[in-house]
């Protein structure tokens, strides 16, 4: 496997396990009193946003070209970060 493929296959586990985690966090969210409820829902779907711009950008990366390689990896860890850290925030919420 090249080092581009293991990269691919790293990066997509990690957006598969923040989304598996979503789905535990969301499940929990549902669990919390009404009033609540809805700010939940809208930070919820705040995250699902990321985590739908993150797999876009991995789908850029697998296509680009190994000119432009190396600036769509920077690209793509930020969006992953960005995800990461929305949802550790959304998670310290509950």
């Amino acid at each position: 496997m090249s080092k581009r493929d293991q990269y691919i296959a790293t990066m997509k586990l990690q957006l598969d396990e923040l989304d598996a985690k979503a789905d535990r966090l969301e499940a929990k969210a549902a669990e919390v009193k009404e009033d609540a409820r809805a700010k939940y829902k809208e930070e919820m779907a705040k995250l699902r946003q990321q985590s739908k711009l993150s797999k876009a950008k991995l789908d850029e990366l697998k296509d680009a070209g190994e000119d432009k390689w190396e600036a769509m990896v920077a690209e793509t860890e930020k969006v992953r970060d960005a995800f990461t850290h929305s949802f550790n925030y959304f998670k310290s919420q509950l």
